[in-house]
């Protein structure tokens, strides 16, 4: 026999029905969803029922735990696992949900051990996101009774509560005084360390190309072409394995190019991690407050609006695939070029030039 319970959530009202099965005093199948009305909460599991008990509806085949099945999805993975992914899915592997059979994983269990991560709403719709392919593969691949349908109801539920959210998009840009101070900085910081990660470089092509610190130490010799750049492994939420992307240059960032020294298949052999770290010790001993290296494609995208390009042009630039995603870097303070006869792009054209020379 079901039951449906009702909650209250920020939206208003819903009705939860859960059908529980039970064999031998032990329970083979649970299962439940959510619906805004109680009616159409009833009708479904009267129907559900119905279907359970025709022969062949349950599956007897094996019922893992929760934890093996996400070792096995991680182990079994043809295309590669990012280190966020693994870390979040070994984290659900490890705690007490994870211990639970695959016929237990119901919504209410998921809503509940989500409600307890001690983190923000953001970080806790990531955990939720990274585990929606387990549940897309384990029923249709493996056999194992974990049902899509809870980790789908456990989202509607879990964003209605406000338990999960989508992160806060930032506008922040970096004010010419704080570049300047920056830029200062590192230049000191090379005068005095010569053959280090020349962040002053970096910085200034950041701003005119509009590439990720990881795309700008990734590009090769190799894929430049006259105006524009092949950009491996692109950021792209829909394509997780490859996603090469041809990208214009600006003049400016062809400039920059062009005075690199071709010690390496790289173009800018450093990595990534390092000028993140390097880019947020410099912030803080200068005392710019909450300025992040990815803030300067930020800037490359709203200088490109202020001097009137379309969004199509834009795009060409940044490699953003729809307006929406290009939408939060439009925040025009200005018209023309503010960066017109900046003294920063000659210092890293010619200081990088006269050194290969």
């Amino acid at each position: 026999m079901g039951t449906i319970t009702q909650r209250t959530t920020n939206s208003g009202v819903v009705y939860t029905a859960q059908i529980r099965l039970k064999r031998g005093g032990k329970v083979v199948h649970s299962e439940s969803k959510t619906f805004e009305r109680k009616s159409v909460a009833q009708k479904w599991m009267t129907s559900r029922e119905a279907e359970l008990q025709r022969p062949g509806a349950l599956n007897d085949g094996p019922d893992p735990t929760f934890s093996s099945v996400i070792r096995k999805y991680v182990a079994e993975s043809t295309g590669p696992v990012g280190k966020t992914k693994r870390r979040v899915l070994e984290a659900v592997a490890d705690a007490k949900v994870g211990q639970l059979k695959c016929s237990s994983v119901t919504s209410i269990e998921l809503v509940n051990w989500v409600s307890t991560l001690d983190c923000t709403p953001a970080t806790r719709l990531t955990y939720v996101a990274h585990l929606s392919p387990v549940f897309k593969v384990a029923q249709a691949a493996w056999g194992f009774p974990l049902a899509k349908q809870q980790i789908e109801d456990a989202k509607i539920v879990l964003k209605k509560l406000g338990t999960t959210a989508k992160s806060v998009e930032r506008s922040r840009r970096p004010t010419m005084d704080e570049l300047n101070r920056l830029l200062e900085y590192f230049k000191a910081v090379e005068e005095r360390q010569p053959g280090g990660v020349p962040m002053c470089t970096l910085i200034v092509f950041s701003i005119f190309s509009g590439r990720r610190q990881g795309e700008t130490c990734r590009i090769l010799w190799g894929d430049l072409e006259p105006g524009r750049i092949l950009v491996r492994q692109m950021k792209d939420p829909e394509k997780k394995i490859t996603n090469n992307v041809y990208c214009d240059l600006t003049p400016e960032a062809q400039q920059i190019i062009d005075a690199q020294p071709r010690v390496s298949d790289r173009i800018f052999p450093h990595t990534a991690s390092s000028v993140s770290t390097i880019f947020s010790r410099a912030c803080t001993f200068l005392e710019i407050d909450d300025l992040r290296f990815h803030d300067l494609r930020h800037e490359a995208a709203s200088r490109l609006f202020e001097m009137g390009w379309t969004i199509p042009r834009v795009a060409a630039v940044t490699g953003h695939v729809t307006w929406q995603s290009l939408q939060r870097y439009s925040h025009v303070r200005q018209t023309g070029d503010k960066y017109k006869g900046w003294k920063w792009l000659e210092f890293v054209t010619h200081a990088t030039s006269t050194a290969t020379a």
